[in-house]
């Protein structure tokens, strides 16, 4: 089973995968230590939101594997060149690295990624396996 498109609830700390219209299976994520807003600039380790793409996979992460996020795309850099700064960028759905592998589901029990969504690595197995590279990722508060 393919994931069509995937959304995310930060307030809910909850990502959910669709095939079709239909949730085929939600996980519990962390999000960066300054989950409240959209992300603007680099640093400022919130979580961007909108609707981006599942722009890459990388299977070598120093956190287990990740999916891309397109953050930022050009308002977010417009944004941030008002305000005189980067956009950041380097937004990912992960796992966890090798030294905190063994927490598993607990790493959801505080907000700790610079502004990445994280999962345990079985998860992100399931993700990286059925998530194709150009798939909508939703984000909303």
């Amino acid at each position: 089973l393919r994931f069509e498109r995937l959304r995310l609830e930060k307030s809910l700390r909850k990502l959910t995968a669709y095939a079709g219209s239909k949730p085929v299976r939600v996980y519990l994520v962390a999000l960066g230590t300054n989950p409240l807003g959209h992300k603007e600039v680099q640093g400022d380790r919130k979580t961007p939101e909108g609707t981006y793409k599942i722009d890459g996979k990388n299977p070598n992460s120093s956190y287990y594997k990740n999916l891309g996020v397109s953050y930022p795309n050009a308002a977010d850099r417009a944004h941030a060149k008002k305000l005189g700064q980067s956009p950041g960028g380097d937004i990912k759905i992960h796992g966890l690295a090798p030294s905190f592998a063994a927490v598993g589901a607990a790493h959801r029990l505080s907000d700790w990624t610079h502004g990445c969504i994280a999962v345990t690595n079985e998860e992100m197995e399931e993700l990286y396996s059925r998530t194709a590279v150009g798939i909508p990722i939703e984000i909303v508060p």
